[in-house]
């Protein structure tokens, strides 16, 4: 994968995040925001999920109250270098986790 396949990934990648929050079923209360290519969801206690590219290394990485993870493309879908687990799956795990209730994201 060359720079601009993965810019063009990782940008519909931050447009299907946005359109999963904006799309719970949930009570919960998360807010988005992108500010240089890093978006950042914020949760009622205060606490943030960050997620950014990196070019580099051509992954897109996680960071959440738990710990962090970074993705690699491949397959047509985001998966942990490490889990293997699928992105959506994370972060859902993820925002259950700071929202305190049941979230779930899909891409």
């Amino acid at each position: 994968m060359n720079d601009t396949e993965f810019h063009q990934l990782a940008e519909k990648l931050m447009h299907n995040i946005e359109e999963a929050i904006d799309s719970i079923d949930s009570d919960a209360d998360i807010d988005y925001e992108i500010n240089g290519g890093v978006m950042s969801l914020s949760f009622e206690n205060r606490t943030k999920i960050i997620i950014n590219k990196q070019e580099p290394m051509h992954q897109v990485w996680l960071a959440t109250k738990s710990g962090g993870y970074h993705f690699d493309y491949r397959g047509g879908q985001w998966f942990c270098d490490r889990s293997g687990q699928e992105f959506f799956s994370v972060l859902s795990e993820a925002c259950t986790e700071q929202a305190g209730e049941e979230v779930y994201l899909r891409d």
